[in-house]
């Protein structure tokens, strides 16, 4: 090597050393904002003539990058919750949701993410909607009897309440389960912060419509609050942090899912009745945790994720019919739907310094994927049977070069028995419909679609040329149709869906 060179290369080295060591020593917080039930269209991203405008959300995509392709596990809320904090899609395990005093999804000791930013050194905390199940049998009274188990004297609320977020990595929860099903109440770590006493009150008025499933309620317990209280409740968590020990927060909004309950400051705040009203107070909390990352100084060392565990509930047919109003753009499909509008949802990334700002991205992506990327950022060594379906989304995000498609196939899911193929433009529904509830007449008839008879053998769309989903081209490509179908029956075999690391 020529002489002159080699102090140069030594300095190289040593700016390289340093960079490396201070990435180490100062890793990233991250924050993940989960809304419920939330179209993809929802979002207003600068548009002014969307009926719903979200400038907090807008402000946070104009942040970071957008990802246009974005995909939770599946078309409902535990599936696609259990996925994105594991790293592996649901299907593998289950398929449904976690019902009213369901047990934990989870088993002992599982890889979470929360558990592995919580080995890397991480504070970890939850707040708000859990809906994964929780270990009733802890708490119930041994004379109880099964029959009623919606009753508040059948179980001792004052035990430690096992089976929930601090068993799976987190070293604080808050949050109230879930808002429609029991107990109504106020949990905190792992115990009850308020007793339930007696039946939830079927009859409470509601701005937006909704109802709760049977069972104890706390008194004073007001659906109302659990929007602002959650997110009162992050932000004072955020505020006691510090920068010498890096944080992950984990915020699951209760909304926009049913029941609708904006509170009255929000009504007529957007053009999309109370749903949207709803949307707009959900953009304000996300705006505040915005707020109080950059009042306690941690915001340019904080990732910030927005996404959703599945597209918007059905009565969106009734928005689009009264204000012209469809919460899934330009796809087709609702929640619990193989349609993409059940699964693809608002998707932002923001990372100060690393994710360029206003930037944007058309690849396909899922939330199973945080797993793999957040374990290369932190430097976390994934061990190869767990996340088994997480791609690493770091040269996506940095702008690297990279394979494109990233993921050589994306597989979505809802029910038992009824799957999709996603491969790069294509899409194959293994399945007579993509629909699970039905579409109206009306619905159908605003976009020009047609429904498919119940022996049909399955269906085929070019996302890129039909987003909406409307023309069938199974028959007119045999091949592909043999070639996406036996690989999406490897991959449900048992398969794994990203490659094996090294």
């Amino acid at each position: 090597m020529n002489e002159l060179l080699k102090p140069a290369l030594i300095v190289t080295l040593q700016v390289l050393a340093c960079a490396s060591l201070q990435a180490k020593q100062n890793p990233p917080n991250v924050v993940i904002l989960y809304a419920d039930d939330m179209g993809v269209a929802d979002v207003s991203y600068g548009d002014p003539e969307a009926k719903i405008q979200t400038p907090n959300i807008d402000r946070l995509a104009s942040l970071g990058m957008t990802f246009s392709d974005g995909h939770s596990s599946s078309g409902v809320c535990t599936p696609s919750r259990f996925a994105m904090l594991t790293g592996q899609h649901h299907w593998r395990r289950f398929h449904g949701i976690v019902n009213a005093f369901g047990k934990s999804v989870f088993k002992p000791d599982e890889f979470t993410i929360a558990r592995m930013f919580k080995e890397q050194g991480y504070r970890t905390a939850c707040f708000g909607k859990w809906h994964l199940g929780w270990d009733w049998d802890a708490i119930r009274k041994p004379d109880a009897a099964k029959k009623d188990m919606k009753l508040a004297s059948s179980y001792d609320w004052t035990k430690r309440f096992p089976g929930g977020p601090l068993d799976q990595g987190f070293d604080h929860y808050f949050g109230d389960g879930t808002i429609n099903f029991p107990p109504y109440c106020w949990i905190e770590g792992d115990r009850f912060a308020t007793i339930p006493t007696k039946p939830v009150i079927k009859s409470r008025p509601l701005a937006g419509g909704g109802s709760f499933r049977p069972g104890p309620m706390a008194e004073g317990w007001n659906p109302y609050d659990i929007l602002p209280t959650i997110t009162k409740k992050t932000i004072e968590w955020i505020s006691e942090q510090k920068t010498d020990q890096p944080f992950f927060a984990y915020l699951a909004f209760n909304s926009p899912h049913y029941p609708i309950v904006p509170n009255k400051e929000f009504h007529g705040k957007s053009k999309a009745g109370y749903y949207g009203d709803f949307v707009i107070e959900t953009d304000a909390m996300v705006g505040k945790v915005m707020a109080a990352l950059k009042i306690a100084g941690l915001a340019d060392n904080t990732i910030v994720i927005f996404t959703a565990d599945n597209g918007t509930e059905k009565h969106a047919f009734e928005r689009l019919e009264k204000y012209d109003q469809w919460s899934s753009g330009d796809l087709r499909g609702l929640k619990r739907d193989l349609y993409e509008g059940g699964h693809r949802v608002p998707f932002i990334i923001s990372w100060p310094g690393k994710v360029a700002a206003g930037s944007s991205s058309d690849e396909v992506v899922s939330q199973v994927d945080f797993a793999a990327t957040f374990a290369e950022i932190i430097g976390y060594d994934l061990a190869n049977d767990v996340a088994i379906d997480s791609y690493n989304l770091l040269p996506v995000l940095k702008g690297e070069d990279h394979e494109s498609p990233l993921r050589v196939a994306t597989v979505q899911n809802t029910n038992k028995g009824a799957y999709a193929l996603r491969q790069g433009d294509w899409v194959l529904i293994d399945a007579p419909s993509g629909s699970h509830s039905g579409e109206p007449a009306a619905y159908l008839e605003h976009f020009g679609l047609e429904t498919y008879p119940k022996d049909t053998p399955g269906l085929l769309f070019n996302l890129k040329e039909d987003p909406r989903q409307s023309k069938n081209l199974y028959q007119e490509h045999p091949e592909k149709v043999t070639a996406m179908r036996q690989l999406l029956k490897r991959y449900v075999a048992g398969e794994r869906c990203a490659p094996k690391r090294n």
